[in-house]
């Protein structure tokens, strides 16, 4: 089982295998056939109260990641989409997050 996340708006490449968005909204700017998205988990996402909680801020990243894995407790099916692509194929989180190492994808990983 091989996962790996990229931000959606980097250059679809045939390594990535199954591109899976993992965001709630869909990317600004970014057209379907060019993000190459397989499948859109946005259920899987932060809630949207999280998300604008959290709205990126450094300081708050350590409690972003307890709250939002306190939400996927809740989302055990969602995590089993992920888990059963991956057994299959290789599989990329995608994001739109400008921070690549302070993201949800990054919690998913």
């Amino acid at each position: 089982m091989h996962v790996s996340i990229k931000r959606v708006y980097e250059t679809p490449a045939k390594k990535d295998g199954i591109r899976i968005l993992v965001d709630r909204l869909w990317p600004r700017g970014l057209t379907k056939s060019k993000a190459k998205v397989a499948l859109w988990l946005k259920d899987i996402a932060p809630s949207t109260e999280l998300r604008k909680w959290f709205n990126h801020e450094p300081d708050k990243w350590r409690e972003f990641q307890i709250r939002y894995r306190s939400e996927l407790k809740g989302k055990r099916q969602l995590l089993s989409v992920v888990r059963d692509q991956a057994a299959k194929s290789h599989v990329t989180l995608v994001y739109a997050a400008k921070d690549e190492r302070q993201n949800d994808a990054m919690v998913l990983l």
